[in-house]
């Protein structure tokens, strides 16, 4: 008990910073109004650093790489549940499976980061479709066998990133328009 108030108190007396920045939040908000989530995009953008200096491209930089980081912390979290000492080697199966799916969104998700800086806008917009498809390989892998439950958790994270990459799509629609 007085474990959990220490823990309380020094919460209290170190506050987290703001995690808003003063970015061009008008370019933002026009930015993420031609996306499918707009909020998601409009916080996500908003609350990154480098958002203040970032031009359309740039943005659409931002949200892919707040993809991969969903991909590299689902594949990693996938991976440590796939360590865990069970006697179902099935599910263990798919779990590496999944983590390794997940893995390859993260991949083709850094490919996209070098089409959109060649402005190669078609060829990032196919690497984040491939990315943002992973994921239902990985549910595939659970509908495979009967018995194996989908985790709650799985499909936050696999709805997560698909909502990612969905914006970050938009933006590079938004982008394409710009340069036709």
């Amino acid at each position: 008990m007085t474990t959990n108030i220490f823990l309380f108190l020094l919460f209290l007396l170190h506050p987290q910073p703001h995690t808003f920045v003063n970015g061009d939040a008008t370019l933002i908000k026009k930015t993420c109004k031609n996306t499918k989530y707009y909020n998601l995009c409009f916080s996500s953008l908003k609350s990154d650093p480098s958002s203040p200096n970032a031009d359309p491209k740039g943005l659409a930089v931002i949200m892919v790489g707040i993809g991969m980081t969903n991909a590299t912390s689902t594949s990693s979290y996938l991976s440590s549940k796939s360590l865990v000492q069970t006697n179902n080697t099935t599910l263990n199966s798919v779990l590496k499976e999944c983590a390794d799916k997940y893995n390859y969104a993260g991949d083709a998700l850094q490919a996209s980061v070098q089409d959109l800086a060649n402005e190669e806008y078609d060829y990032a917009y196919l690497h984040i479709i491939a990315a943002k498809d992973y994921p239902n390989a990985c549910h595939n892998a659970f509908k495979r066998y009967h018995g194996l439950v989908y985790p709650t958790e799985l499909a936050s994270r696999e709805n997560g990133l698909k909502h990612i990459c969905e914006v970050a799509m938009g933006i590079i629609d938004n982008l394409i328009n710009l340069n036709s």
